[in-house]
């Protein structure tokens, strides 16, 4: 049985995982909520629910106790939240995490596309690389997933690119974020220490088609 925690369960990126989670009978979740509104009533029956904040230091250790993989899809203070999620690892011994990053924060984006997309959402680069950085420099099973611009696309069609290489395309389906997630926790010793770019192969140009 693996016990997985599933950071920003509410997310949409997550809602795609834990659906395709909840028929595996060797998979148990716990889901992590920040408030009750989040909740939508279709989680798994055999799933945990849990309310809190993942900036709580007390809490987090509490909460990873006992879990095998760690999978962060958070938002806003991700630098913050990834140091008492790193520390609370650490604490109960607990070594293999995935997290959702964002495309651009190595400067790894090229042409009017990296242009556009600086523009767009660079202010949020230097969260996101330094929640990067946290994790790279944490010695822990890590799995680091830049995805590109995410869409709603009812679709599994992606490919991947290298910390070193530049990153291709514009848009990927939130869809494919998750089955590259299910794919590494039902194999978790694949892809440790990666930090990838995931986005659809053929979507390249100076800004995804639904902008």
């Amino acid at each position: 049985m693996k016990n997985v925690l599933v950071l920003g369960a509410s997310g949409q990126i997550a809602r795609w995982v834990i659906d395709m989670l909840s028929t595996q009978s060797d998979i148990k979740m716990t889901l992590l909520y920040r408030n009750t509104t989040k909740i939508t009533g279709n989680e798994p029956a055999t799933s945990e629910i849990v309310i809190g904040d993942a900036l709580d230091q007390k809490f987090m250790e509490q909460l990873v106790d006992g879990k095998d993989i760690v999978y962060a899809n958070l938002a806003g203070e991700v630098d913050s939240q990834m140091s008492v999620i790193v520390s609370a690892m650490k604490k109960n011994k607990v070594t293999r995490v995935i997290s959702i990053n964002t495309l651009g924060i190595y400067d790894e984006v090229p042409g009017a596309f990296g242009e556009w997309n600086n523009r767009t959402i660079g202010e949020y680069f230097p969260r996101y690389r330094k929640a990067a950085d946290i994790l790279e420099a944490s010695n822990l099973d890590y799995t680091i997933i830049r995805a590109a611009w995410l869409t709603d696309n009812d679709e599994v069609d992606y490919e991947i690119t290298q910390k070193n290489e530049l990153f291709k395309g514009t848009e990927v389906s939130r869809k494919s974020v998750a089955d590259l997630v299910v794919k590494i926790i039902e194999k978790p010793s694949e892809m440790i220490d990666q930090n990838i770019g995931l986005n659809k192969p053929g979507t390249d140009g100076p800004k995804p088609n639904f902008m």
